[in-house]
């Protein structure tokens, strides 16, 4: 498997930095992030030792549909698939289609790597980053 870059970056900078890139005025460097949170206590939240147990269930059980993982874990269907849904979204499962409609969640990374810049880099003159 992989490790998936997460950055921190406040809603509205991010917005800047993807409308940058669109124009060709910025290019993301090897080893951006490839993932953001707008902030620490998100990121951590999203990451709760529930969904880090949840992951770790997906990967050891390998479940053939949400039905199965939700009687494995006794989370209820609903919230289950809420929760899949966010983690898809950030790139962290994968819904594959299975037998019939069910669909089967899959793990894609093994690791997070945080990316949090404590302070802002400036630009030198001459220099692209």
């Amino acid at each position: 498997m992989t490790t998936l870059k997460v950055g921190i970056a406040e809603p509205d900078e991010m917005k800047a930095r993807t409308m940058r890139i669109a124009r060709g005025e910025e290019k993301p460097a090897r080893g951006d992030p490839t993932v953001w949170f707008a902030s620490t206590m998100s990121f951590a939240k999203f990451l709760s030792p529930s969904n880090c147990e949840l992951l770790r269930i997906i990967h050891q059980h390998e479940p053939e549909s949400v039905e199965e993982l939700a009687q494995i874990t006794g989370r209820a269907k609903s919230n289950l698939s809420r929760t899949l849904k966010a983690m898809a979204g950030y790139g962290l499962v994968r819904m594959e289609k299975g037998k019939g409609r069910k669909l089967v969640p899959q793990v894609v990374h093994d690791r997070v790597e945080l990316v949090l810049p404590l302070i802002e880099r400036r630009k030198s003159k001459g220099t692209s980053k």
